[in-house]
């Protein structure tokens, strides 16, 4: 029987990519404590086998050689009430150890001192959740900008501006259309990136000034401008993703 998630001061989260290979592959680790006004937080990644790769090849696959990292801190309490909801919809699988393919483990620790180790069934939600949070860590701690997201479309008689900027701290997304600030929530807001990043961008056709023939462009948050017409590719023959980015900043507008 696991804990009631109302009851839970600490949580240890433990992740491993597994057969990923380096550089991709690494591990993290999160300490979280929900005993005060904030989330106390510890937070370490490493990178692992990557002794062989020179820094060209590790360059080359859009890493660094400093991506270890790690940041001791008050990450907002909201975040408290995000973790406890996932651990009270969780489904375990009652193992103790990660398998080949790794994956997410968890250490939960109640109000009475009460300790349960297990890993959960759905690892995608535990992921999606934790990349988000890690997120918050590198703005609070301005490692990283808060992400940005911008759309293009420019016809004969007017440009239309869209920017998305999303503040992982605070689980806000600040929309404006022509510089006029709009209404957002965050569901939505996560959802539209994560469409994003669905296609292929081909960057050898990618501008770094913004574009001033007509057409609909989008930067991914990397200052590029990308051309829907030529320089977005759906990898999914079967999904057409940048009809439903097209569409989905269309709504905004």
């Amino acid at each position: 029987m696991h804990l009631k998630s109302d009851d839970i001061v600490r949580l240890e989260i433990d992740f491993i990519t597994g057969e990923l290979p380096p550089p991709f592959s690494h591990i993290f680790k999160l300490k979280l404590s929900f005993s005060k006004n904030f989330v106390n937080t510890q937070f370490d990644i490493q990178y692992t086998d990557r002794e062989n790769l020179s820094p060209d090849e590790i360059i080359d696959e859009g890493f660094t050689m400093a991506d270890d990292y790690n940041y001791k801190g008050e990450i907002p309490k909201l975040w408290e009430s995000i973790f406890k909801k996932l651990y009270s919809a969780s489904k375990w699988s009652n193992l103790k150890t990660l398998g080949e393919k790794g994956g997410i483990k968890l250490l939960a620790k109640d109000v009475h001192g009460k300790m349960i180790r297990d890993i959960p069934l759905n690892q995608e939600d535990w992921y999606f959740t934790c990349q988000d949070f890690i997120q918050a860590i590198y703005e609070i701690s301005n490692r990283e900008a808060p992400m940005q997201i911008r759309y293009l479309e420019i016809k004969k008689d007017k440009n239309t501006v869209v920017e998305l900027v999303y503040k992982f701290s605070i689980r806000k997304v600040v929309l404006t259309v022509n510089g006029k600030e709009k209404e957002m929530n965050w569901e939505s807001g996560r959802e539209l990136a994560s469409l994003i990043f669905i296609p292929d961008y081909d960057y050898s056709l990618a501008k770094e000034d913004m574009p001033v023939q007509n057409g609909k462009y989008l930067d991914c948050g990397d200052g590029f401008w990308h051309n829907f017409e030529n320089g977005i590719i759906n990898l999914d023959p079967s999904f057409d993703a940048k009809k439903k980015i097209i569409q989905s900043f269309d709504a905004l507008i």
